[in-house]
């Protein structure tokens, strides 16, 4: 693979980047859906990248170190090579097949299918992201509807 790419033109523009860090938070922006999300990454430092990810086994996240070396190499495998494109889904789980899909393979293991769970109301959405309810007033009275007022024109 080294001796092939070595064949190709490359053009580097090297400028300064500063850290590892900056660079690290640069890059993750301009990837496409990058494989980690840059919140997860907890620290970068000379020599390790420290992050988290939820073990499915144990049931909660649990902290990762890994060399900067490792860490990049775990990053570009998720990287396509040039005129590949990313597939979210395929086969038994693309969108266009789900629908059709789901029943029988739910029948086939023996399983009964959820109900989709109701969308959660915007108001309790922000009330569990931010902490505060956007339907209350200052004096802890809950709003409500009353009419919609007409711009004024000018004159």
């Amino acid at each position: 693979m080294l001796s092939e790419q070595g064949k190709r033109w490359w053009n580097v523009n090297v400028q300064s980047l500063g850290s590892k860090e900056h660079f690290l938070k640069y890059a993750g922006r301009y990837v496409r859906r990058p494989p980690i999300a840059q919140r997860r990454i907890t620290y970068i430092g000379e020599r390790s990248v420290k992050f988290w990810t939820l073990d499915k086994k144990l049931g909660r996240r649990v902290n990762i170190e890994c060399s900067l070396e490792e860490f990049i190499d775990r990053w570009s495998q998720h990287i396509p090579d040039r005129y590949h494109h990313s597939v979210r889904y395929f086969g038994l789980f693309a969108p266009r097949s789900l629908n059709q899909t789901s029943a029988t393979v739910f029948a086939l293991i023996g399983q009964k299918q959820r109900p989709r769970p109701k969308a959660r109301p915007w108001a309790d959405s922000i009330k569990a992201d931010f902490g505060i309810h956007p339907l209350l007033d200052v004096e802890g009275n809950r709003m409500k509807w009353v009419r919609r007022l007409a711009p004024q024109k000018s004159t």
